[in-house]
């Protein structure tokens, strides 16, 4: 076969992060529409998600491949802990250094089993990005949020929530909080260390040259949307959010009549499970207080144990975000990346209750956007009442949220992902890779 007519070989690697999984296999699937083959491995339970949309699946083996999305099988069980640095040590210790040799291995044997021109990863998933090292293959990484390392100069450190830092106090308090991650990362050089010897690989030194070998970084967010990095690496490019729905949503019937013209609020919290119930019921009292219709969206990792509904708020399973929010007035959310881009997307304001991760950062962006309000997850049923009012009754919030939203939806169109990586992988047919 000429190489003007090979179709390229992708290998995509998942974790099941919830809101990680449908950024990469819409990615998956617009490659796949180009006439390129590409397999998807990923945890067990995420076949059927995977095979749904016409990809190729294979489970991981070695490292940890859970059955199902509920809370007795996550191997992070970060609700356990509120301390942000507590929060990094369990996910380098879980998923990203802990078991990276396991990873490796797995994605190794894969291309073994059919060679890749490029391997496409989380940028938690340092095994596959020492398999590509090892195998040769091209290495992109993708986000389905934020970039979440210390190493972006100008922006403010990932996790707090800051702001852009404005005085000389603000900046000092940006690097010691950088200093210090970095710190907690870097304590688990000698892991990755010894994970690159296992696999005859050279030492580095310090973990982030991991991340540096890639040969392309997509930031899976809106450029409109993310504070201004001061100088973004050559290798990196925002590729807009990749908004495709899960393959699991259900359809929506409203259970209210079509004249009913009380505001709709939409309650979308993370898919996955963070020990929500308690806000959750907080935020349904909230709503059945107020003249609203409200939804609640539960995720595949929630069952709604203890969530009471009522005749103002109804409680599904799932239900199609994008449907409703061109419906909604107002979504309050945990302040997932996922659920923030939509809403945005669509022109809806936003009440933010952080609960962890990115999610403070993400409802940071909103807020000094003046497209939406934050509180404490731990905030009463009153003053969530009272700033659900504010954002119905104030048009600049609506206002706010629309001409960011505008913005938003003109690098959102899914393509540009798809077609960074496949041009990486036009050039691997034809230059061999290095690193």
């Amino acid at each position: 076969m000429k190489f003007s007519e090979a179709q390229p070989e992708f290998l995509f690697t998942v974790w099941e992060g919830g809101g990680a999984i449908p950024p990469a296999l819409g990615t998956a699937r617009r490659l796949l529409g180009t006439g390129a083959r590409v397999r998807v491995m990923s945890d067990a339970c995420n076949r059927e998600e995977v095979e749904r949309q016409g990809l190729e699946f294979i489970a991981w083996s070695r490292a940890t491949s859970r059955p199902n999305k509920s809370p007795d099988t996550d191997p992070i069980r970060d609700w356990e802990i509120t301390q942000p640095l507590q929060i990094i040590d369990r996910l380098c210790e879980r998923l990203i250094f802990g078991p990276a040799v396991a990873y490796a291995q797995d994605t190794l044997d894969e291309v073994a089993r059919r060679p890749a021109d490029v391997v496409v990863t989380s940028e938690l998933l340092f095994g596959p990005m020492m398999a590509a090292e090892v195998a040769g293959c091209k290495l992109a990484l993708l986000t389905a949020n934020l970039w979440l390392y210390p190493t972006l100069r100008g922006v403010p450190p990932a996790g707090p929530g800051f702001a852009p830092a404005t005085c000389e106090a603000e900046r000092e308090r940006d690097l010691e909080v950088r200093r210090t991650t970095t710190g907690v990362f870097d304590a688990y050089l000698p892991v990755l260390n010894r994970a690159r010897k296992t696999l005859s690989l050279a030492p580095l030194n310090s973990i982030f040259d991991q991340l540096n070998r890639a040969d392309c970084t997509l930031l899976g967010t809106s450029a409109a949307f993310d504070f201004s990095v001061e100088e973004l690496p050559e290798s990196f490019h925002y590729v807009g959010p990749q908004l495709d729905e899960p393959g699991w949503v259900d359809a929506w019937e409203s259970p209210w009549p079509a004249a009913d013209s009380r505001p709709l609020v939409l309650v979308a919290f993370s898919t996955t499970f963070q020990n929500q119930g308690t806000t959750l019921q907080r935020v349904i009292d909230a709503l059945t207080s107020l003249p609203v219709r409200g939804v609640v969206t539960l995720g595949e990792g929630f069952d709604g144990t203890g969530v009471r509904c009522t005749e103002k708020v109804v409680v599904r399973r799932s239900a199609p975000h994008d449907e409703l929010m061109q419906r909604a007035s107002l979504v309050v959310t945990h302040g997932g990346h996922g659920t923030v881009m939509r809403a945005l997307s669509a022109g809806v304001p936003m009440l933010c209750l952080p609960m962890g991760r990115d999610q403070r950062d993400n409802a940071a962006r909103v807020t000094i956007r003046g497209a939406g309000l934050m509180l404490e997850p731990s905030a009463s049923t009153n003053e969530i009442a009272s700033a659900v009012e504010q954002l119905l009754s104030a048009p600049a919030f609506r206002l706010a949220s629309g001409k960011l939203g505008t913005r938003i939806r003109a690098e959102s169109d899914g393509k540009l992902a798809a077609q960074t990586l496949y041009a990486l992988a036009r050039r691997s047919l034809l230059t061999p890779t290095t690193h």
